[in-house]
C-alpha cells in the first residue's frame, strides 16, 4: 500500500509534507511502551499509527520499532515485557530486527548528563523533593531558585558521580537541568533528569542505581535510535519544548521530531494503567487478561478479533482533539467482523426439555442446517436430531403475548434445520415452573411449510439431549455501569457494574463445539458471538466467553 492510496490527517500530511522538503528520505517511527502494564485498546491506536506509517512507506524502506522504554526498575517486569510483543504481533504488526531496550544504553544518557553538566546546563540538587516542589512556583508565581543552582561545574561532576556510585540514599539528591525558573512552562523549571533509585532493573541488573527521567530519556533515545517522527498524545505536547531543549543541548547523532495526537478516551471505560493495575491488585477483575478489561489480551480472550480492533482505531482516526468515542463503536466493530467471518454453531444456555412424543424413542435423523449456500464455511452442517432435545427456556411460554414467535401450547414452530412441530403439551413442578414440553413434529416438512391451515410461527434451536454437551458460558457485560467513570465523585470503583459478569454452568453445546479449538470463534445462533475460551476451554469442560451479543442491548433498554 502507498501512502497516496490511504486516507489523510494531519500526522500523514506532516510526514508527506516532510519527505517533499527533504526533512527526511526515510520515514521512522517508534512505539515506545513502559514495561510496567498490560497495553490497552488506547496503546492500540498508538501500535495503529506508528506501524501503520511504516507499513504505508514500506517502499521507501520505512520502519517501526518497537522500543521498551525501561527507565523505571521498581515497577517494571520481564512479564509485561512479554505480553507486549505478544499483543503488537497478535495485532497484526511486527517490529524485525528493530528491537530497542532504553536500559541498553545507560552509558549514552550518563555521558549526555555528563556533557549538559560541563557546559553549566545542569547541577545536583540535594534538596528534599517537597522543598523543590514549592520551588517551582504555580502559573501565576515565577519558581525560586535552588540554593544549589550556582554550584561550580567540578563540584556537580564529582556529585554526580558520588550518585552515580552509590553514595547517596534514595531521594537524598537528584540531577536538574538548569533552564528557566521563570518560564511559563513549568515543564522548563529546571526539571530533574536524574534520580536514585537501588530497585533490581530486570535488564541490568544492580549495575546502575541512577535512572534517567522519560523527559530526559525519551528525545535521547529517539536521537539514538535516528528516529524521524516521535509521535505522542496530547498530554506531551507541553513537554515538546523540553523535548527539543535536550536534542539541541545533547551530543546526539540525530533530530528526532515530536508531533502529539489525541488519545484514545472509550465510554463505560477507564484508560489509565494506574487504574487497571489498582483493579487487578486489588481482586476487582480476575488479572489483566479478564475479558472485561479493555487491555488487548482482554479483549482477545473476551473474543474481540484482532481485525476488529484495528479497523475501530483506524476508523475513530487522528485529530487535535481529545472527545470520547462511544464504545458501542468498538462492539459495533466486533460485531461487524465476526457477522462477516464467524461460523454458525447451535448452543442453549438455559436448557428446557422438548420432548418429540410421535417418534420412536431410539429415533434419530440427520438434518442439514444451511446459514449460507454460497459460504458453506460459515457453518452448513449436519446435525443428529434426537426424540428429545434442549431448547431455551425463552422459546416457550404457557400464556404468550400477541405477536409471540416462539412455542406455546398448539402453536407451531420449526426445529432449527429439521421439521415443523406443533407443541401438544407441557410438564410443570408444584410451583409452576414448566420442566418439560412435548411436541409432535409434521412429517415431511423439512425445507418444506407445514399443511394448509397450519402456520408455523418461526423456527427455534435446539441441541440434541442425547448427544449435546454441557458446557459453562460465560456472559460478559460493560466493566462499568456509568459513562464516565472516572468523574464519579466517589472514584472511579464506585461506577464498577456489579452485573458485568454472568456464569452459566448447564448450558448445552453442539458435540463440535466441545472439540473446538481453543480462541475459536463462532455465534450461538440466535444469541450472541462467543469464544472458546484461551485457557479454560477443553473437550472435557467446554468453556465459552461472550464477545458482543447480536444487537446492541444497552441502546435498547437505554431507548
Amino acid at each position: 500500500m502507498t501512502n497516496e492510496e490511504t486516507k489523510k490527517d494531519f500526522i500523514r500530511e506532516m510526514v508527506a509534507k516532510d519527505l517533499a522538503e527533504g526533512y527526511c528520505s526515510v520515514p521512522i517511527t517508534r512505539f515506545p511502551p513502559e514495561p510496567n502494564g498490560y497495553l490497552h485498546i488506547g496503546h492500540a491506536k498508538a501500535i495503529c499509527l506508528d506501524f501503520g506509517l511504516a507499513q504505508e512507506y514500506a517502499h521507501l524502506g520505512a520502519v517501526c520499532h518497537l522500543r521498551f522504554d525501561d527507565t523505571n526498575p521498581c515497577k517494571e517486569d520481564i512479564e509485561f515485557v512479554n505480553s507486549i510483543q505478544e499483543d503488537i504481533r497478535w495485532l497484526g504488526f511486527d517490529w524485525g530486527e528493530h528491537l530497542y531496550w532504553a536500559s541498553n544504553i545507560f552509558d549514552f544518557y550518563y555521558d549526555c548528563a555528563v556533557h549538559l553538566i560541563k557546559n553549566g546546563l545542569a547541577y545536583v540538587d540535594e534538596q528534599d523533593r517537597e522543598t523543590m516542589r514549592l520551588q517551582r512556583g504555580d502559573l501565576r508565581t515565577p519558581g525560586t531558585h535552588s540554593p544549589y543552582r550556582d554550584r561550580s561545574v567540578e563540584e556537580n561532576l564529582a556529585q554526580f558521580a558520588a550518585m552515580k556510585e552509590g553514595k547517596f540514599a534514595e531521594g537524598a539528591a537528584v540531577l536538574r537541568a538548569k533552564i528557566d525558573m521563570a518560564s511559563s512552562n513549568m515543564n522548563m523549571r529546571d526539571p530533574v533528569i536524574y534520580r536514585i533509585s537501588y530497585d533490581h532493573h530486570h535488564n541490568t541488573g544492580n549495575k546502575w542505581c541512577i535512572y534517567p527521567m522519560y523527559d530526559f530519556a525519551h528525545p535521547l533515545e529517539d536521537a539514538w535510535e535516528h528516529i524521524t517522527h516521535s509521535l505522542c498524545t496530547l498530554e506531551f505536547e507541553n513537554h515538546r519544548p523540553l523535548y527539543e531543549w535536550v536534542i539541541d543541548n545533547c551530543p546526539v547523532p540525530a533530530k528526532p521530531k515530536q508531533r502529539e495526537f489525541s488519545r484514545l478516551n472509550i465510554t463505560y471505560t477507564v484508560m489509565s494503567k494506574r487504574k487497571l493495575r489498582q483493579m487487578v491488585e486489588e481482586g476487582y477483575v480476575a488479572g489483566w487478561d479478564d475479558p472485561r478489561m479493555p487491555t488487548i489480551c482482554g479483549m482477545r480472550r473476551r473474543g474481540y478479533p484482532a481485525r476488529a480492533i484495528v479497523d475501530f482505531c483506524e476508523g475513530v482516526g487522528i485529530t487535535k482533539f481529545n472527545g470520547n468515542t462511544d464504545v458501542a463503536r468498538l462492539e459495533n466493530a466486533v460485531r461487524g467482523e465476526l457477522n462477516t467471518n464467524a461460523e454458525r454453531r447451535m448452543a442453549v444456555l438455559k436448557p428446557l426439555k422438548l420432548v418429540l412424543t410421535n417418534v420412536p424413542a431410539d429415533f434419530e435423523e440427520e438434518v442439514e442446517v444451511i446459514i449460507n449456500p454460497e459460504k458453506p464455511e460459515l457453518g452448513n452442517r449436519k446435525v443428529t436430531l434426537t426424540r428429545e432435545v434442549w431448547i431455551d427456556r425463552d422459546d416457550f411460554m404457557v400464556d404468550p403475548p400477541k405477536k409471540y414467535k416462539r412455542l406455546s401450547p398448539g402453536a407451531c414452530v420449526r426445529l432449527r434445520g429439521g421439521y415443523c412441530m406443533i407443541c401438544t403439551g407441557y410438564e410443570a413442578d408444584a410451583e409452576g415452573n414448566v420442566t418439560e414440553v412435548r411436541a409432535e413434529i409434521i412429517p415431511g416438512t423439512i425445507g418444506a411449510n407445514p399443511p394448509e391451515g397450519i402456520k408455523c410461527k418461526g423456527a427455534i434451536h435446539w441441541v440434541s439431549a442425547k448427544y449435546g454437551v454441557k458446557a459453562e458460558v460465560r456472559l460478559y457485560d460493560r466493566l462499568f455501569k456509568d459513562e464516565a467513570p472516572d468523574a464519579n465523585p466517589e472514584g472511579f470503583l464506585a461506577s464498577l457494574n456489579q452485573d458485568s459478569l454472568t456464569v452459566i454452568t448447564d448450558a448445552v453445546v453442539e458435540p463440535a463445539l466441545a472439540a473446538a479449538p481453543n480462541e475459536f470463534l463462532c455465534q450461538f445462533e440466535r444469541t450472541g458471538y462467543f469464544v472458546a475460551d484461551r485457557y479454560d476451554h477443553s473437550a472435557e469442560h467446554p468453556v465459552f466467553n461472550r464477545a458482543v451479543g447480536l444487537r446492541d442491548s444497552w441502546a435498547k433498554m437505554n431507548k
